[in-house]
């Protein structure tokens, strides 16, 4: 396919891909965008290389179940490879229900509706509820899915400092709307903080504001049963609209949105992305109602998350890394340095040590810092742990003594 208009050096987007010093830099170092020949447990392998994979959200390791492996073959004998239809019109099947049933009372909800996408399910439910004469107050953390939602609804915005209730009552209490709306997140997925959802839940049934909460990495981490942060903290009956995600702790594609059948039922009729996307299909639906029926009758397994989560975040601590004040699973480890030396150091990392782990930098976290975030589950051991440990160490010292400066200098 030819595009004339691109091939004018002269014109303004072709001028526009090529300014974009950013994308360069991460072609560059091989960041982004890796394939991996194949995954066995813990570990990826990528050009007969192995790697200890670290940022991953399996986070209750249920991608390689056998019994969700059995439960996706017997259903794509039985249904086929997709719904080929939308909720609204033929998408819908028994096991859809069967899902949204178990979940609303999985998380004490009276009713529950599946996406097929966790982005999808977040931005199109902001939209279905917010209109331009309404006030959203949003931590200025949130995920970018939860953003578009809010800029696509063409509610009047208001940012309040990260996790700080006291901020966002003051806001309420100077530009409080008639219809008010908080849009917050259980855990932070860049720091790992755990939202304020007592403090947050009483200044919003003060002033008679909704409450929104995005749970994608707080579902099956949190909680005695993992129902979440909301269970965690005591406060699940007071969230209006809980969302999550099936990409993390279910190991597999799709979302879903919790509330009462009311608003449930209002949002399948005013959620346009809904109206018109493909339902998830039954290979899917069928093995996530396995993944649920695990998680609520083995306990053991969110204990060896936790147990893993601990002994890595107390090694980092211990060997005098800062990890922030993360609450959760999460696990950011911050260093100084440039954005070169950022990519130079994960590149390091990926193939000397055979960490495989995710970078964040500016424009994301401030100028100068470089955030490594580790992502433990239930499915590594204490050997991927020591391991990880001994090479952040390593790494660190390289950072600190100019290696990974030499190293950016050279393929500037």
């Amino acid at each position: 396919m030819s595009f004339p208009f691109l091939k004018s050096r002269g014109s303004a987007l072709w001028k526009r891909i090529r300014a974009d010093e950013s994308t360069r830099l991460r072609l560059k170092y091989d960041t982004y965008y890796h394939i991996f020949d194949k995954q066995e447990g813990t570990r990826v392998f990528k050009d007969g290389k192995e790697f200890i994979m670290l940022s991953s959200n399996d986070y209750l390791g249920l991608s390689n179940h056998p019994k969700i492996k059995e439960a996706g073959i017997e259903a794509i004998q039985k249904w086929g490879s997709s719904t080929t239809g939308a909720r609204l019109a033929n998408g819908g099947r028994i096991f859809h229900r069967e899902l949204e049933e178990k979940l609303a009372a999985f998380l004490g909800k009276e009713a529950c509706h599946v996406f097929s996408a966790g982005y999808l399910a977040c931005a199109s439910a902001i939209t279905g509820f917010a209109d331009r004469k309404d006030l959203i107050l949003a931590d200025k953390n949130l995920h970018s899915s939860l953003w578009s939602g809010i800029q696509l609804s063409g509610a009047r915005c208001e940012r309040f400092a990260h996790n700080n209730p006291a901020h966002a009552s003051e806001i309420l209490s100077d530009e409080g709307a008639d219809t008010n709306i908080f849009v917050l997140e259980g855990v932070y997925s860049m720091e790992g903080h755990i939202a304020k959802l007592p403090a947050f839940v009483e200044i919003a049934r003060e002033h008679n504001a909704f409450v929104i909460l995005d749970d994608a990495h707080g579902f099956g981490t949190l909680g005695k049963t993992g129902a979440g942060a909301g269970e965690e903290q005591g406060v699940q009956e007071e969230i209006d609209v809980y969302f999550a995600t099936f990409a993390k702790s279910m190991a597999s594609t799709g979302a879903f949105i919790a509330s009462d059948k009311e608003i449930i039922d209002f949002l399948k009729y005013n959620m346009r992305s809904q109206v018109f996307a493909k339902s998830l299909q039954m290979q899917l639906v069928e093995g996530i109602l396995k993944r649920l029926e695990i998680l609520r009758s083995k306990p053991e397994i969110k204990q060896k998350l936790w147990d893993n989560v601990n002994k890595l975040q107390s090694g980092l601590k211990d060997r005098g890394f800062d990890i922030g004040s993360t609450q959760s699973c999460v696990t950011p480890v911050y260093l100084k340095g440039s954005i070169p030396e950022a990519f130079a150091l994960v590149k390091d990392l990926r193939e000397n040590y055979k960490i495989f782990c995710s970078i964040v930098v500016y424009p994301v976290i401030p100028k100068g810092l470089i955030l490594l975030r580790l992502i433990p589950t239930a499915s590594h051991n204490f050997k991927d742990i020591e391991e990880t440990l001994e090479a952040f160490s390593s790494i660190r010292d390289r950072l600190v003594s100019g290696v990974y400066k030499k190293i950016s200098e050279k393929l500037m």
